[in-house]
């Protein structure tokens, strides 16, 4: 049973799950005037790009048909949602997260995505408690006052590189968001196995910790540098990519279920370059970029948030999933930050890209559309847990890729800017 805004209670019983597997209601945005429904080509934003990884399915379905693998057929054919452009901010819904009052830990829970998570888990999820795990005793003090010690907040310092820890941290708790891990590209290729240790091993720790302790689910972040790899860093997110995917194997018979979540730059992240630039510009000084053909993938930090949310409420274990959002090209990013300031080429730093990827046309092959084209899911290889297609899922193409190259949305100067402004 499920409750679409708008049209009330629908019962199903043909993908029944255990209560804690329950697939959230969908928000509904549009249908056609006949009662059919589209999955659109493009989002409402940006503008549309031709390239061989552009090439996404632009399915019509009727509402007998809702969903593809959906036996019952008692949706409302405008169950279906329509994306949402990629800056839009959350809107409030009348679906209840599982997150909302449990038990919840987060690794790295001092960096800008934990603090954006414990920002928006205090407003909208009312967690019993939150356990914010780090290693660094600073930043948790400062974060601590940023929010006033709020009792619902716990503080852990540790790091994951240490099993024990983190199975004593997670004693009684629900759900847990894996943010931590070393980062920087160019730091990796100089501290190689200090990368391995922290985000290989320490991944391994926190699978290990999970099941050991009852953790009902785990969502790991990742990043676009893990998809084809040619640095470090980007190999060993991979790695851990693998490792929480193929954790649910070593689960299947425990409780525990993983999935990750992959995305691109994170706009007004720690590091970004968006203060940099202004820094700059301020000063009267040129704008060193990378390369001048660079295109990147940008995400804010309430859509990261949103993402994981929503993982929590639709996995099964296994997912990988995959934000659709537009890209933006890095000189377009710099005039939108400091409208006419000089740029200059400075070539790619060791083991950058000059267009990221967040699908290879290996993982394609495996990638359905979900959630009226939100979301991209790429689906396990082997599923031994009981893992099955997602009901919405509408297939990719042949050979279709996500390249930020290739994107079929893209940002202009003054959707960019405007993103900026708004403080996301």
């Amino acid at each position: 049973m499920a409750f679409y805004p708008h049209v009330g209670i629908v019962e199903c019983k043909c993908h029944e799950r255990p209560p804690d597997h329950d697939t959230p209601a969908l928000q509904l945005d549009r249908a056609t005037a006949d009662g059919r429904v589209e999955f659109p080509h493009t989002g409402a934003q940006g503008k549309p790009h031709s390239g061989q990884g552009a090439n996404l399915p632009n399915p019509v379905v009727k509402s007998g048909d809702w969903p593809a693998r959906h036996a019952c057929q008692t949706a409302p054919a405008h169950a279906i949602p329509s994306p949402r452009p990629a800056h839009a901010k959350r809107r409030e819904s009348v679906t209840v997260s599982v997150l909302s009052g449990s038990s919840i830990l987060i690794t790295g829970g001092t960096g800008s995505f934990g603090k954006a998570f414990i920002t928006s888990a205090l407003k909208h999820l009312d967690p019993r408690r939150l356990v914010i795990f780090s290693r660094d005793e600073l930043k948790q003090y400062e974060v601590r006052q940023q929010f006033a010690d709020d009792p619902r907040l716990r503080w852990f310092i540790g790091d994951v590189r240490d099993e024990k820890r983190l199975f004593r941290a997670m004693h009684g708790v629900d759900y847990v968001v894996h943010a931590a891990a070393l980062k920087q590209v160019d730091t990796a290729e100089y501290n190689p196995f200090e990368f391995v240790r922290t985000n290989v091993l320490g991944s391994q720790n926190v699978i290990e910790a999970a099941i050991d302790a009852g953790v009902k689910k785990v969502v790991a972040l990742s990043t676009d540098k893990a998809s084809s790899p040619i640095n470090l860093y980007g190999a060993t997110k991979l790695t851990a990519d693998k490792l929480f995917v193929t954790g649910n194997h070593y689960a299947a018979q425990y409780e525990t279920r993983f999935a990750v979540v992959r995305y691109g730059n994170v706009m007004g992240s720690r590091g970004s370059v968006i203060p940099f630039f202004r820094r700059l510009a301020e000063a009267g000084e040129s704008l060193p970029i990378t390369d001048l053909r660079c295109t990147r993938f940008f995400i804010t930090l309430p859509q990261a948030v949103e993402m994981v949310v929503d993982t929590f409420d639709s996995m099964q274990g296994g997912e990988l999933l995959v934000p659709r959002i537009p890209s933006m090209k890095v000189v377009d990013l710099a005039q939108a930050i400091a409208p006419g300031a000089r740029m200059h080429d400075v070539g790619l730093r060791p083991g950058e890209k000059l267009h990221e990827e967040m699908i290879s046309p290996e993982e394609g092959r495996r990638a359905v559309i979900v959630q009226g084209g939100k979301y991209f899911v790429i689906q396990p290889d082997l599923a031994t847990w009981g893992y099955r297609p997602p009901a919405d899922g509408v297939p990719v193409d042949d050979g279709f890729y996500f390249r930020s190259d290739s994107n079929d949305q893209w940002y202009s100067t003054e959707e960019i800017r405007g993103i900026i402004e708004s403080g996301l």
